[in-house]
């Protein structure tokens, strides 16, 4: 059995993964619900048209990250983490019951209040999440906990969403969704109980709490060792390229393949799915050890595949000649959207696979991708500064997935249809990967050498 999947049966590893997981979840759960309730009953909650809240809500999640991640990063290397993560699940349960309150009035502005402090909660988290793993795992488990990691955040995304979606819709949702969110709350709490004593990396650190001067020092720390900063410009890239697919992804099902919501999940099940498996897979193919050739790889197969999503999608929508609506089982056999017992194979029907393939390849590589980036931080940076630059990393990410919106509104205001958008997004792809590879040639040079083992 892989190192990957025995590190469940330990301590060391077991609690900390499930409170990882139950924290993503219940994000997810939540703000779901929410943005569901406000895109169908916003009349019930604000003046304030559903379209305009749908857009404000995730910029209040994210905020967060600008404002209290260089503070996270402090206290993640100086105080104890186990107990910093047991203070911030007790913080999720406050902030929980706090959104039931908000669901029962139908305020939103306790729901908003709440969605920020969730934030807020994810910023604290984060530093500690990718430092605790270096303290407690091999070098040689570091992939391997990673991939775990990032195939049971994205799992906890899909599973969330789906959770909080079908919540906000059924009867009685404020009952149900408040329930849902205390309950998961109280499960992530008593999971961080288990979690070992992991010790300060700088006791002695002495906390700035200017967020501005401290983001600044964080981000010329990170500058000075360029292959963190450049393993950091790869994450980022990343958060960009997937955000950019998955705030389209509504649209896209709609518009473009003609599917109702069904199909919507469809797509970012089998996404999240092909993150979760590429991400599995790093161990494997890197055999235990950090393989940054892997990113190139990766960055290949996000280039492929997300620009043949643009053909398949470009081919199906205008070859479709069906007026109603497909659901997600039509949509996989193409039976006739009048009849669901008629099943037809032709061509479209093989599109629609394809369409399928280079979503889930595009997960796939995602994840091949990805981890090795966070790997190398944990084990280049400096262990009094691992939250820090943990923490630095997290404002990046949180600044090109604001870039990755601005991006996708200048290019639809241009005339571009959302496979277009696509398509421009995987070239992109191609420029920053050369950009990586020329600023730090280890990543081509390790790929040249994977690929001739």
């Amino acid at each position: 059995m892989s190192n990957q999947f025995t590190l469940m049966s330990e301590q060391r590893f077991r609690p900390f993964f499930f409170t990882q997981f139950l924290g993503a979840f219940n994000d997810n759960v939540f703000k779901t619900a929410l943005i569901t309730l406000v895109a169908f009953h916003a009349s019930s909650l604000s003046s304030i048209d559903g379209a305009t809240l749908a857009t404000l809500l995730p910029g209040l999640f994210i905020l967060p990250f600008f404002l209290f991640s260089a503070t996270a990063g402090q206290i993640a290397d100086k105080f104890e983490k186990s107990q910093i993560i047991r203070y911030v699940k007790i913080f999720e349960i406050g902030i929980m019951t706090f959104a039931s309150a908000g669901f029962f009035l139908h305020n939103i502005w306790l729901l908003a209040t709440a969605l920020f402090m969730m934030g807020m909660h994810s910023t604290i988290f984060g530093p500690v999440k990718y430092s605790y793993l270096p303290q407690h795992l091999k070098e040689t488990e570091l992939i391997g906990g990673n991939g775990m990691v990032e195939m049971g955040s994205f799992v906890a995304i899909l599973l969330g969403q789906v959770l909080g979606a079908s919540l906000a819709t059924v009867a009685h949702h404020e009952l149900f969704t408040s329930i849902a969110i205390i309950a998961i709350g109280f499960l992530g709490y008593f999971s961080s109980r288990g979690i070992p004593n992991s010790p300060s990396a700088d006791a002695n650190l002495k906390i700035n709490w200017n967020p501005i001067t401290e983001t600044v020092k964080n981000i010329k720390f990170i500058w000075a060792d360029q292959t963190i900063w450049l393993a950091i410009v790869g994450i980022s890239w990343f958060w960009f390229y997937g955000a950019t697919l998955l705030a389209q992804f509504p649209n896209f099902a709609k518009d473009i393949l003609l599917g109702n919501e069904s199909v919507f999940i469809l797509l970012l099940s089998i996404f999240s799915i092909g993150i979760g498996i590429g991400s599995l897979m790093c161990e494997k193919l890197s055999k235990g050890k950090l393989e940054v050739g892997l990113v190139v790889f990766g960055a290949i197969g996000l280039t492929i595949f997300g620009a043949d999503l643009y053909f398949s999608s470009t081919y199906l929508h205008e070859t479709v000649n069906l007026k109603a609506m497909f659901d997600y089982k039509s949509f996989i056999t193409y039976s006739h959207a009048y009849n669901p017992d008629v099943y037809s194979f032709n061509h479209e029907s093989v599109a629609r696979w394809r369409l399928l393939a280079d979503i889930a390849l595009t997960g796939f590589f995602g994840g091949l991708y990805i981890v090795p980036l966070y790997a190398l931080i944990q084990t280049r940076a400096e262990k009094s500064h691992q939250s820090r630059v943990i923490a630095a990393n997290n404002i990046l990410n949180a600044l090109f997935m604001v870039v990755s919106a601005g991006f996708s509104i200048l290019l639809l205001g241009k005339g571009l249809n959302i496979p277009q958008l696509f398509l421009a997004t995987a070239l992109l792809n191609v420029l920053v990967t050369i950009y990586l590879c020329i600023r730090q040639p280890e990543y081509f040079k390790t790929f040249i050498a994977w690929i001739k083992r």
